[in-house]
């Protein structure tokens, strides 16, 4: 499997970015967010996953490891295929997706060409509980308890998606009860983390 690519980006057209390296040029199918962060010309590195199917083999690059993690995660669904996932991480950074799926506002995943209100409920429907668990797992870990109430995983998915790591997120709620609403978690954990 191809982890990433690292070289010169020699040309962008919509969704695909082609980037040299030693000598051969690899055609990334990829997304808005991540074109606006490359230049033409210069150095890049795309973290990357490859799709087989019967006629084809693409290859997808991301500009950051968090995007490609919420790529895997849309195509893990079932009925939502490489291109709506790149239409809608076209239309959101990770932390919006995130956001989008912890708030479940499938209305905002409409937005995205071709993801209708039935594929955007299935896709809040599905990873919900996933992003959740993820949530909870990494809470449990920087924490150091062995469960982690709904209330703490909410609070650390807002945190992530403003922009805070997990485990700067957990150590910011850390030693509070475990049955305070997470509004009241987000609010201690942003004055906490203004002190850092």
């Amino acid at each position: 499997m191809i982890y990433s690519v690292s070289g010169v980006l020699t040309d962008v057209e919509q969704n695909l970015a082609v980037v040299e390296c030693g000598g051969v040029g690899y055609a990334c199918r990829t997304t808005s967010y991540t074109l606006s962060k490359l230049k033409l010309g210069s150095e890049v590195k795309l973290y990357t996953v490859l799709k087989i199917s019967e006629d084809a083999a693409d290859l997808f690059g991301f500009a950051d490891k968090g995007e490609l993690e919420c790529f895997k995660l849309l195509t893990s669904v079932s009925g939502v295929g490489a291109k709506g996932a790149l239409s809608i991480l076209s239309q959101m950074d990770p932390q919006q997706f995130a956001l989008c799926i912890a708030s479940e506002d499938s209305k905002a995943l409409t937005r995205a060409p071709g993801i209708g209100k039935k594929t955007a409920d299935l896709i809040v429907l599905k990873l919900k509980d996933k992003i959740q668990r993820q949530a909870q797992d990494i809470a449990a870990q920087d924490i150091g308890v062995g469960a982690v109430s709904n209330n703490f995983a909410e609070a650390i998915t807002a945190l992530q998606t403003l922009g805070y790591s997990s485990s700067e997120a957990a150590k910011a709620i850390s030693g509070m009860p475990q049955d305070t609403p997470s509004s009241e978690l987000i609010k201690a954990a942003l004055k906490n983390l203004s002190k850092f």
